[in-house]
């Protein structure tokens, strides 16, 4: 064992030790062997494969694909993800396999920590005896050096395996080399996607969660090989999407329920639920794979990392907002928004050297980048409106993690920050808008009423009135039935959100809820127009309503929402005429369907149908208007005429 850059030390009396100043590494090196090993040889612990273990073939077609495209020098295929989706289980799976296959050499170096990559190295040059007993032993680094120079020279075959590479720039001078006789393979796991990884000859596979399939075929190997049968249903689909297809949830998941004798339907109960937490879901115990470390630890693993490098202070912040959208994405956008720029100004914490910098679009875009290269989230500017992702599991873990005196904040800021861009996107910008409502519905499952005490309403009501009919008519229902419990049922807000509901009804064709929703609010539309600051006025009893003053009302807020050419506004003039007419308004009738004609006329064109009709019913209604003239004029008794006007 030697002691580097110790400082000096001293030490006085029987049996004492000093050490003075900080002992900053311990490396620790083997002896040499008194005699050569057999070939072949294996170095370090190759980790057991899991139980049902997923040979992942279309992904591991990926990873020799990028081998055979270089098969001239020793391409290392560096298996890059976040956590928990298998990268060491397939750096094992090719371990176990190159043992199979004969290969001379395997090495399994943990790579965390490139101290340990050059003990490892030095391991291994007293083990293939890299050098003379002359050059051996000189130091550890020495000893490493001699071991790259025989990868780069022999004839054996060998496979070096560098899992958890977390310092890609420390990394640089220890790679292995390029094998003269192309008999060497390099395999490295990381989380990080530095640009440095895919230099050198070195190719980067992204590495993501199991498909459908292979999850649900893990769930039912894994219950099946622990004689828990019994406990896959019908559920076991939805846990799998659940639990976002995560390998390392999976394993915790399906441990959890052998233990407990939990089936597939009641355990996603549990997980649905909001007030579990995924320390009691998936807890350490379940690790039966011997990762060490519960899943919730495993996702987050690198976010303290990424809090303390540049830009300094953002990543968690970041992560808390992000935490709480769709994880199948948002667009990058709204990182630009006035709303998050804000928002990371004030939850920035203060690097050590001093107060922050501003901050702009391109540090939060720079943050983006950051918590990208360490595998916390995905940064993909060619997915477009997706372009920002973040796993459902890790989300989960953030806002786990977040304190109660913060949610407040990051609530307010994703509100605010999807209402500046849902006032910007374009009617005919369908994928966005699709994002946005994914997103919305994510923040108000996140949030729930925390979401109107922040005044992010607003977005909820955007969301209704860009869906499909066959959702929006439900969702409005749900959304006026929360504004009625969390604002009062004659608040302004609520009374807009109960005309939307109209609306959508009418569009419909349910006219008599579009209608009974009208006739209920009649009352406080005319009695609250209204400061929505003064205080909420008694409630007015409804009385029966007169049906003209009902239908203007309706086509006044038709004409308002829809246009005057919507085939709706136009409907309504016609039946409001028909019911001035059936009450002797003949006048306002004639005017209103002259308009009504007209507005068919554009919509619809001339030779239509209704348009059709409706020009009768008008040519009806002059010919009975002028042969009441003709009989009033022609009639002894009928008062005379002062003007052009048909006296009524």
């Amino acid at each position: 064992m030697r002691v580097e850059r110790s400082g000096d030390a001293v030490a006085s009396g029987p049996y004492s030790v000093a050490i003075s100043g900080h002992v900053s590494n311990l490396l620790l090196s083997a002896s040499p062997p008194s005699r050569p090993m057999d070939w072949p040889i294996r170095l370090g612990s190759v980790p057991v494969l899991a139980s049902a273990f997923q040979a992942r073939s279309a992904v591991r077609d990926r990873i020799d694909r990028a081998r055979d495209g270089h098969a001239t020098v020793v391409l290392a295929q560096v298996l890059f993800g976040g956590g928990g989706v298998g990268k060491t289980q397939l750096a094992a799976a090719y371990a176990h396999q190159a043992l199979v296959d004969g290969v001379e050499l395997v090495v399994w170096v943990d790579a965390s920590d490139v101290e340990q990559v050059i003990v490892r190295y030095a391991h291994a040059a007293h083990a293939v005896e890299a050098g003379s007993d002359r050059l051996l032993g000189k130091s550890v680094e020495s000893d490493a050096g001699l071991f790259l120079q025989w990868l780069a020279t022999t004839r054996r075959s060998w496979l070096i395996v560098l899992d958890d590479l977390t310092d890609p720039e420390a990394m640089q001078a220890w790679w292995p080399p390029s094998s003269a006789f192309g008999c060497g393979r390099v395999v490295a796991t990381t989380r990080r996607h530095d640009a440095l990884l895919s230099g050198g000859g070195r190719a980067v596979v992204d590495i993501d969660t199991y498909s459908a399939e292979e999850a649900e075929a893990y769930l039912r190997e894994r219950l099946s090989s622990a004689h828990a049968d019994h406990l896959l249903d019908v559920r076991a689909t939805a846990l799998a999407v659940a639990l976002g297809f995560l390998p390392l949830a999976l394993s915790h998941a399906a441990a959890f329920m052998v233990n407990e004798d939990v089936p597939c339907a009641e355990y996603l109960c549990r997980f649905n639920d909001s007030a579990a937490r995924l320390g009691d879901l998936l807890p350490r115990k379940a690790d039966t794979e011997g990762y060490g470390r519960e899943v919730a630890a495993a996702l987050l693993l690198s976010l303290d990392v990424a809090q303390a490098s540049e830009p300094v202070g953002l990543a968690v912040p970041v992560m808390r907002l992000a935490a709480i959208l769709d994880p199948a994405g948002h667009p990058r956008s709204l990182w630009a928004s006035d709303a998050v720029i804000g928002y990371l100004s004030t939850q920035r914490t203060t690097p050590p050297e001093g107060a922050p910098t501003a901050i702009g679009p391109a540090q939060a875009q720079a943050a983006l980048r950051l918590l990208h290269r360490y595998g916390l989230l995905t940064d993909h500017a060619q997915a477009g409106s997706r372009a920002v992702r973040l796993h459902a599991l890790t989300a989960r873990a953030v806002r786990e993690y977040t304190p109660d005196a913060a949610v407040s904040e990051v609530v307010k800021a994703a509100a605010d920050a999807l209402t500046e861009l849902c006032d910007t996107v374009r009617r005919n910008d369908l994928e966005t808008t699709a994002a946005l409502l994914t997103n919305i519905d994510s923040l108000d499952g996140c949030a729930g009423d925390l979401l109107w005490q922040v005044d992010g309403h607003y977005v909820l009501r955007w969301a209704g009135r860009s869906m499909a009919l066959d959702t929006a008519v439900p969702y409005w229902q749900q959304l006026v039935g929360t504004s009625e419990r969390r604002l009062g049922r004659t608040h302004p807000k609520t009374l807009v959100a109960r005309r939307d509901l109209a609306w959508v009804c009418f569009r419909d064709n349910r006219h008599k809820e579009a209608f009974a929703v009208l006739r209920e609010d009649f009352p406080y539309q005319r009695s609250s127009g209204a400061d929505p600051c003064r205080p909420k006025p008694r409630p007015v009893v409804a009385e029966p309503i007169e049906r003209v003053a009902l239908l203007e009302d309706t086509v006044t807020v038709r004409q308002r929402l829809l246009g005057s050419a919507d085939p709706a506004t136009l409907a309504g003039q016609h039946k409001l005429a028909l019911l001035y007419w059936s009450q002797d308004d003949k006048a306002k009738a004639v005017a209103l369907l002259e308009r009504s004609l007209a507005g068919y006329q554009t919509a619809f064109g001339p030779r239509h149908p209704v348009t059709i009709s409706v020009a009768d019913q008008l040519h009806n209604w002059h010919n009975q208007l002028k042969k009441r003239w003709w009989r009033r004029t022609r009639s002894p008794s009928a008062p005379a005429r002062t003007d052009g006007n048909v006296t009524q």
